[in-house]
């Protein structure tokens, strides 16, 4: 079955609807440009009312040590996904905090896919994300998706996740055409950015798992 992960929640209700409706992970910005941006203190309110079964996933964008290890130590986090960030930077990150690593890859033409063999053996997982244009403030959360053609025949070098405009009415088309095992959602689950919607949440949710 497909999981699903619900990123960029910043309350305790939307985190709770993630919880109540079957998400796998839960995601938590730590990128000050981001609407979805936490502070370590609201990160860690939110990750105490996260059950064991779910994993705390950490979103950083070419972070330095300091602010991983106050969000790792705040919010308790089980998963770094990290953006922008080079394989040698990624395998640092790795060695030193010891936790599961998501790198994630931009991708607008079949060639991008490429970079993820660069991570092979220096991250836990890819995340396939749609890349933003240059001129963009966030590397993601805007609601952009690629062609899931471009994953047809593609020779994964990690276990990997979909991610970059999905929403409640895309997502099972989504699974059917890639055969993603894990999908990631933001903006598709917002009413406005950086503000989640229960309701929401819930389509996503069911839609991945029926």
């Amino acid at each position: 079955m497909t999981t699903a992960k619900i990123c960029g929640l910043s309350t305790p209700a939307t985190l709770d609807a993630a919880i109540k409706h079957g998400a796998s992970h839960v995601g938590f910005v730590f990128f000050p440009a981001s609407p979805r941006h936490v502070t370590f203190a609201k990160a860690a309110e939110l990750a105490a009312r996260v059950p064991g079964h779910i994993a705390k996933v950490g979103v950083f964008v070419d972070p330095e040590d300091d602010m991983l290890e106050q969000a790792v130590g705040s919010a308790a986090l089980d998963v770094l996904q990290l953006h922008k960030v080079t394989p040698p930077r990624a395998a640092a990150i790795r060695a030193k905090f010891g936790i599961e690593t998501w790198v994630a890859v931009a991708v607008r033409t079949r060639g991008d896919l490429e970079a993820a063999h660069g991570f092979a053996g220096v991250a836990d997982r890819i995340l396939y994300d749609a890349k933003t244009p240059d001129s963009a403030a966030l590397p993601g959360g805007m609601g952009l998706r690629f062609d899931w053609d471009l994953l047809d025949g593609f020779k994964h070098p990690l276990p990997w996740a979909l991610s970059g405009g999905l929403d409640p009415a895309n997502v099972a088309e989504a699974i059917r055409r890639t055969g993603a095992e894990l999908v990631d959602v933001s903006s598709g689950v917002e009413s406005e950015p950086g503000i989640k919607d229960d309701t929401r949440i819930a389509a996503f949710l069911t839609a991945t798992h029926t």
